[in-house]
């Protein structure tokens, strides 16, 4: 299986702004790659790194003023190594965070998963989630946690996956967000799913049930969205105007069967 992506950004900066880009492929192998990145109609300085976690990080600027274009393509996309779990990711990941407030859900996660452990007691969490949220664009905003969804009852992927993530820390289970580019999305965009830390590997869970996990391709992980978001602004301003996304796989979406375990390749 081969995926081709891509993704595409126009922006107005202030004089002097910095950004942080998180959207380039992190763990699979790729046939041709490709990031352009032009400000004021010329182009601009890129530097290339690796954040703690390991998501391939792109720092832009100092940037002139004006209009900022951002375009990076992946194509044949294959398999990825499957991921180890290091011995700190099961503290580091049952912790709370800015968007996952673990420690709110310590009655609540219970009565999710009952007596359910390993992978039954993850399958529960995102049933629920799955079961209990009406997907709703435009619902929620960047200051919205797994608190607020919780109450509110819907939101949009990063909300879902902030939910699950939350519940699972809470009964035991380490999780981590992990933005991903998702073939068969609708509307297509980035896209936020759950790796959970079940029987020694991490399990990739998706409660929206909007594309199939086997096709995903990993972008970044991180505890919530704030450590996973496409695009940060370190200093300046920054004004989004434009953005498409898009993701294929070749030959043809595969099956997906939610009760099934799959890892993020």
């Amino acid at each position: 299986m081969k995926r081709n992506v891509r993704a595409w950004m126009r922006a107005e900066v202030v004089e002097g702004t910095e950004v942080a880009l998180l959207v380039a492929v992190s763990r699979a192998p790729i046939a041709e790659e490709e990031l352009t990145v032009t400000a004021g109609g010329k182009p601009a300085s890129v530097v290339e790194s690796r954040d703690p976690a390991g998501n391939r990080l792109h720092v832009l600027g100092p940037l002139p003023a004006g209009t900022l274009e951002i375009t990076y393509t992946a194509t044949g996309v294959g398999p990825a190594p499957v991921p180890e779990p290091e011995p700190v990711d099961a503290v580091v990941h049952l912790r709370p965070s800015r968007y996952c407030e673990v420690d709110e859900f310590g009655r609540i996660a219970p009565e999710v998963v009952g007596e359910r452990t390993g992978l039954g007691a993850a399958r529960a969490v995102v049933d629920w989630v799955h079961g209990h949220l009406d997907y709703v664009p435009g619902s929620s905003t960047i200051s919205d946690s797994a608190r607020s969804t919780y109450m509110s009852r819907k939101g949009v992927c990063r909300d879902y996956a902030h939910l699950t993530a939350t519940l699972l820390r809470a009964s035991g289970i380490p999780a981590r967000c992990t933005s991903v580019y998702a073939p068969g999305l609708s509307p297509m965009d980035f896209h936020l799913v759950v790796e959970a830390l079940v029987e020694g590997s991490w399990r990739v869970l998706d409660a929206t049930h909007l594309a199939p996990r086997a096709s995903m391709v990993a972008i970044a992980s991180g505890q919530d969205a704030a450590e996973t978001a496409f695009m940060t602004t370190l200093t300046g301003d920054v004004q989004l105007t434009a953005m498409q996304v898009s993701a294929v796989v070749d030959p043809e979406l595969p099956v997906e069967r939610w009760d099934e375990p799959v890892v993020l390749r």
